[in-house]
């Protein structure tokens, strides 16, 4: 076993320790800050109210600590720490509105989206002034790289904003978002083997620190992860994505994000469009199989098996990293 590998095995390991140890500690905590459910959401989520949110702070700190620890600070580490816990900050801003000052709205959406807008200003700052990554990307399938030039900085911006709102969207049954990304982070373990080794350590963190949360996150979940995680979790994978040079991959391992997302966006066009006309009985895609009769512990079984699927396909999809050819 060589060293990043090795290094990337112990920072998973820690990672869950520390992640399941910190549950405990803080659940009992969080309980005095239970999720409201909203009005407009699946009935079946009611006997949810009042389950403690803001569960990101169970697994970030492992993650950020093993990342840090186990990648000896290496500067693409370290930003995707920062870039991360930065995305997360916004979500505790959110969820520290709604829950602890029961507005339910929490911050407006213009608001997260200046401020998403603002880390990622600085995230493209990094990789221009900091890195060598260049301009160009990797495309599944035809096993090529291309240059994106001046069309680099608006397809960033296009791909950091989208995943970390996607992947909030995902966060809606227990188990959903953290169980998709753990399958996520494990495509990108084996891919930063490959192309990108500093981040192995924090891959492997966010496996080991989500499979602690999970502990707690799964049906029938005891804690919900709340803005607070699910935006840091965006930010993490689309960090992790174009540090790679995949963030087209996204489209791919991420279906479930992707689908999430587009669910909502031509739920709301058709109705405007329509006066009042649907395409899904509820929006996100997960509500709209809940509202169809599905248990929302299948749902979130099948979303696993369709990332896990996914992944598989993206290996092959690049073939010419993975395989050699």
């Amino acid at each position: 076993m060589n060293n990043e590998a090795l290094m990337g095995c112990l920072s998973f390991l820690t990672a869950f320790a520390i992640s399941a140890i910190l549950g405990k500690l803080f659940i009992p905590f969080l309980k005095n800050f239970g999720q409201n459910v909203r009005d407009e959401g699946p009935k079946s989520h009611l006997k949810k109210q009042g389950t403690p949110s803001m569960g990101g702070i169970i697994f970030l700190p492992a993650l950020a600590i093993c990342s840090l620890i186990f990648t000896r600070l290496n500067s693409n580490a370290v930003v995707t720490v920062v870039i991360t816990l930065a995305y997360g900050l916004v979500g505790f801003i959110d969820d520290y509105i709604k829950v602890v000052k029961k507005r339910s709205l929490g911050l407006r959406a213009w608001q997260k989206i200046v401020f998403q807008l603002i880390v990622t200003i600085a995230f493209y700052f990094y990789i221009t002034k900091y890195t060598d990554l260049g301009t160009d990307i990797f495309i599944p399938f035809v096993n090529t790289y291309i240059d994106l030039g001046f069309l680099y900085a608006p397809f960033l911006f296009f791909v950091m904003v989208g995943t970390v709102n996607a992947v909030n969207l995902t966060d809606g049954l227990d188990g959903l978002a953290s169980g998709v990304t753990v399958i996520v982070m494990t495509f990108f373990s084996a891919l930063a083997f490959f192309v990108c080794k500093s981040l192995m350590g924090v891959t492997t963190a966010a496996i080991g620190s989500l499979l602690g949360f999970l502990l707690y996150n799964s049906h029938k979940a005891s804690v919900f992860m709340g803005d607070t995680g699910s935006l840091a979790l965006g930010g993490l994978v689309a960090c992790v994505a174009v540090l790679t040079k995949m963030p087209v991959m996204l489209v791919i391992v991420g279906i479930i994000y992707v689908s999430e997302s587009v669910s909502v966006i031509l739920q709301v066009g058709y109705f405007k469009l329509t006066h009042g006309k649907r395409i899904f009985r509820m929006a996100p895609l997960h509500h709209h199989f809940e509202e169809g009769g599905m248990l929302g512990i299948k749902v979130v079984q099948l979303f696993w098996i369709v990332t896990a699927v996914a992944c598989v396909i993206g290996a092959l999809s690049a073939g010419s990293i993975f395989f050699g050819g």
